[in-house]
């Protein structure tokens, strides 16, 4: 009974049910499909022995029939040979053989609903693992798909995120450089003496070298934004 309780418990599974619940679904289809196996096995090893439990019964069965009759013809020898009281106990054991061979054959009759009932749950058992195992390997497939689509989504994810930042470091550039173009310009509107052209000279220089500075830096985030991140 217990035997029929764990593989009607397997039989009842709902697989997506299970891997709605389950932290691994790959490792939990594995070990669903592996004590279906077991339970296979166990349910075969149990149509086995009933089968031949059947036929042991069926042997007895025979035997006391048999014995039945031999006694009974020993009975018909006592009465023709004029030996009554050898015919009555003849008689009698003629008569337990046969309530033994009754007997037999009503066990051999529950024996047999039995193994007919190991029988189909080993084919019912049969057709599940068969139907299992394609299932799970559809969704093991699926499963891995999954987690390869979820890791390329993420890494296109990084890059886009990369790109924003080497969009919005050109921008800032362009801001500075217009910047300090606009206050060169401002600056030669202002008047051509000589100490106003070296100051534009000083000044022009130092935005220069400012600017150099600026895309250096630039450079530098550039390289350690595309650097690989582990």
């Amino acid at each position: 009974m217990a035997l029929l309780e764990r593989v009607g418990t397997l039989l009842r599974a709902n697989i997506n049910d299970l891997m709605d619940k389950a932290e691994d679904p790959e490792k939990l289809l594995k070990q669903f499909v592996l004590d279906m196996e077991n339970q296979l096995m166990q349910v075969k090893t149990q149509v086995a022995i009933a089968i031949a439990d059947q036929h042991v019964l069926d042997k007895k069965r025979k035997e006391h029939e048999e014995a039945a009759a031999e006694w009974k013809r020993k009975a018909e020898l006592a009465v023709r040979k004029g030996a009554d009281d050898l015919a009555r106990a003849a008689l009698e054991r003629s008569l337990s053989h046969e309530q033994m061979a009754n007997g037999f054959v009503q066990q051999l009759e529950d024996q047999k609903g039995e193994a007919d009932t190991l029988k189909s749950v080993l084919r019912r058992l049969e057709q599940k693992l068969e139907e299992t195992r394609s299932r799970c390997e559809m969704m093991i497939a699926q499963h891995r798909r999954a987690k390869v689509v979820g890791r390329a989504q993420q890494a296109r994810q990084a890059v886009e995120r990369k790109d924003d930042a080497a969009s919005m470091q050109r921008m800032r550039t362009r801001i500075v450089s217009r910047e300090a173009e606009n206050a060169a310009n401002g600056e030669l509107l202002g008047g051509d003496s000589l100490e106003d052209r070296f100051a534009m000279l000083e000044r022009e220089e130092q935005i220069e070298a400012l600017l150099e500075n600026l895309k250096q830096g630039v450079k530098k985030d550039a390289k350690q934004l595309e650097a690989p991140t582990s």
